[in-house]
């Protein structure tokens, strides 16, 4: 038995041309009034994050403008920006956010440079000291005229951020400050850290120590685990950790060094 095929009428099919063509009329006729009519020009342009004013903008139809193309060329010239974003609230409000990139730490060239979680440079807003971020060192002979707003790949860096990112989430090593972070040489990469207000206040004097605090040497690999490692070894050294010169963590058994 064949299969009988539908067909539409004619005059339906002639209906439904007809109808398609009503309403790509109408929306063109609509896109024509929302695109000119000066009930959708732009007045007034608020900026947040930025000294930016973007008066430009004002006296243009709100749906003419190409806001993908404003937020690439203004997170083009603005090196600490993750993202630009642009929206309309109509009629006729652009709102403009800059969403700045948040500093994990400094990293010392010539001048301090700050770098976010991901990797790339930034100018930082303040000081060293205003910041209160640990310093990165071991990246001048590396990176040669580093520029803002670049995400530079260096197992240097990665190595740093990784230890950046361990230390803030281990429990054990909240009462810390990671100070500097030396990736000079991998093999032999460390880290400094600042003895708790508490330990400080009742730690004796140390002359051969210029900071209340130690060094741990960290080396390559395993950055998580080797965290893990010195959160408990400080957890069970409590009493000493103002007298603690370094530990090191590079071996497959943990070393620390006493100042006596």
């Amino acid at each position: 038995m064949k299969k009988q095929k539908f067909k539409l009428p004619l005059m339906v099919v002639f209906i439904l041309i007809i109808i398609l063509l009503v309403i790509s009329l109408l929306l063109g006729y609509i896109w024509k009034v929302l695109t000119t009519s000066d009930f959708f020009t732009v007045k007034h342009v608020l900026v947040r994050n930025s000294s930016e004013a973007f008066e430009y903008l004002k006296g243009r139809n709100i749906f003419n403008l190409n806001l993908n193309n404003e937020s690439a060329k203004a997170l083009s010239n603005c090196s600490n920006c993750r993202k630009v974003r642009f929206l309309r609230i109509l009629p006729n409000y652009i709102i403009v956010d800059f969403l700045k990139r948040q500093p994990v730490a400094l990293v010392k060239f010539y001048k301090n440079y700050a770098i976010d979680q991901q990797g790339v440079f930034f100018n930082p807003a303040g000081s060293a000291e205003e910041a209160d971020l640990p310093i990165i060192y071991g990246l001048e002979t590396k990176i040669f005229g580093p520029k803002p707003g670049v995400k530079y790949k260096r197992p240097e860096i990665d190595l740093a951020l990784s230890v950046i990112q361990e230390f803030r989430v281990n429990r054990a090593l909240r009462v810390f400050t990671l100070k500097r972070i030396d990736v000079v040489s991998l093999q032999r990469a460390s880290l400094f850290v600042l003895l708790p207000k508490q330990a400080v206040d009742y730690a004796k004097p140390i002359p051969q120590v210029r900071w209340l605090g130690f060094e741990v040497r960290i080396g390559v690999g395993n950055i998580k685990q080797k965290l893990m490692i010195l959160g408990g070894l400080l957890m069970q050294a409590d009493k000493e950790w103002a007298n603690i010169r370094y530990i090191d963590l590079r071996f497959k058994e943990p070393v620390i060094k006493l100042n006596n």
